[in-house]
Formats: structure tokens, C-alpha cells, sequence
């Protein structure tokens, strides 16, 4: 009984929609009608800045990590079940109850998981998507390098439960991204407004990239 609360409560902590309230209450704006209509944190970046983005991506994290700590909280025997029960925390996100079970792309609130679950590899894969991201000013991109990267960095783990939910998460990933996979191969992704890229873009065209 208690497993069975705590997927639901999960999948109920990973629904809720973060960057969807961020713009309806500090900007009074729906963030599903703006830049790619996602909910997640990328496009709260772009649609209302870098203090929003970075909330929206501590709430989504937050969210993963308190759906995962959930059979700690009720004395659940087994640290696999932090996993499980955090992957239901990843599909509220992707499919929230409270957007007509639509959502975000996974990544943050899967980082959540890894953070309670496995904090020095957080501190490695979190520290590689930013480096990405400052110098690429692609999130997208990021998070398409750093999660096979630390799929890979599950393996010398030996831990099954660690292993199945990283290569889950990485393919939900892929597949939630493959309209930004075509635009990275076409070069039409949208960056975000910092990094060097952007850097270099706004200082050869500043026409172009105003805020």
C-alpha cells in the first residue's frame, strides 16, 4: 500500500506545472502560446527570462528529488524503489494531470532522481549540461550530449535499477526531442540569451538579437 501511495503522490508531484504557474502568475502570460509552447524549463528561459528559467529548473528538479526520497519518507525497504518511484515523478512531468497530461521534455525532473539518488554524479552530469550550455547556448543540445554521457557513467556502477533508468530516460529523451533534432541538423535551433554562441551571434549581428 505504501509503494502504491507513493507512486501516485509522485506522479502527482511531477505534474505539477512550474513553468506554466511561473507565467501565469509573475507575467500573466501562457507559456503554452509562447516560443515552442513547451512548459518546461528551456522555454520559460526564452519567453521570460534567466531568473524565471533558473526557478523553473530548481521547481523541476525539486520535483524529481522529493518524488525519489518519497520511500525514504515512508521507511520503504530497498533503494531501488527511489528510482521506480521517481520515474512516475518524470511521467507527471511529461504527461501532468493538471495540463491535460501534457508537459515538459524530462530532463530536469529526471536530474531530480539522480540528485537523491546519486549526488556526486549529479554534481558531474549538472556541471557537464552547464558547460554545454554555456558554450553551445543550445539547452536541447545539452541535454542530448549529458545523458548518454552519464549513461555511460552508470555502467561501472553495477546497479541494474540505475542502468534501466538511465537508458529509459535517455530514450524519452530522444524522442521528446526529435523536433529539436531536426533543427539542430538543419542549424535552425533556437539558442538561449547567454553563452558564447550567443555571444558571438548578438556581437556579429546585434540587429538580429535583442532582447
Amino acid at each position: 500500500m505504501k509503494i502504491v501511495l507513493c507512486f501516485i503522490l509522485a506522479y502527482l508531484i511531477g505534474s505539477f506545472p512550474s513553468g506554466y504557474l511561473i507565467g501565469e502568475i509573475f507575467f500573466q502570460q501562457d507559456i503554452r502560446h509562447l516560443g515552442s509552447g513547451n512548459v518546461g524549463t528551456t522555454n520559460t528561459f526564452r519567453a521570460f527570462g534567466i531568473l524565471p528559467g533558473i526557478v523553473v529548473l530548481g521547481l523541476d528538479i525539486f520535483k524529481g528529488t522529493l518524488g525519489a526520497s518519497l520511500p525514504v519518507f515512508f521507511h520503504v525497504p530497498g533503494k531501488q524503489w527511489m528510482i521506480l518511484v521517481g520515474l512516475a515523478a518524470v511521467l507527471g512531468h511529461c504527461f501532468s494531470i493538471f495540463l491535460h497530461f501534457k508537459g515538459g521534455k524530462a530532463v530536469a525532473t529526471a536530474s531530480g532522481i539522480l540528485l537523491a539518488y546519486n549526488p556526486p554524479l549529479f554534481v558531474f552530469a549538472f556541471s557537464m549540461f552547464i558547460l554545454i550550455i554555456l558554450l553551445t547556448s543550445t539547452v536541447s543540445l545539452a541535454s542530448l550530449i549529458s545523458l548518454p554521457v552519464l549513461t555511460l557513467a552508470v555502467i561501472p556502477t553495477h546497479d541494474p535499477y540505475f542502468l534501466f533508468a538511465a537508458i529509459l530516460v535517455t530514450i524519452v529523451v530522444y524522442v521528446r526531442h526529435l523536433p529539436n533534432i531536426r533543427r539542430l541538423c538543419h542549424h535552425k535551433e533556437n539558442i538561449v540569451h547567454f553563452g558564447l554562441v550567443y555571444y558571438l551571434r548578438k556581437k556579429k549581428a546585434p540587429h538580429i538579437y535583442k532582447h
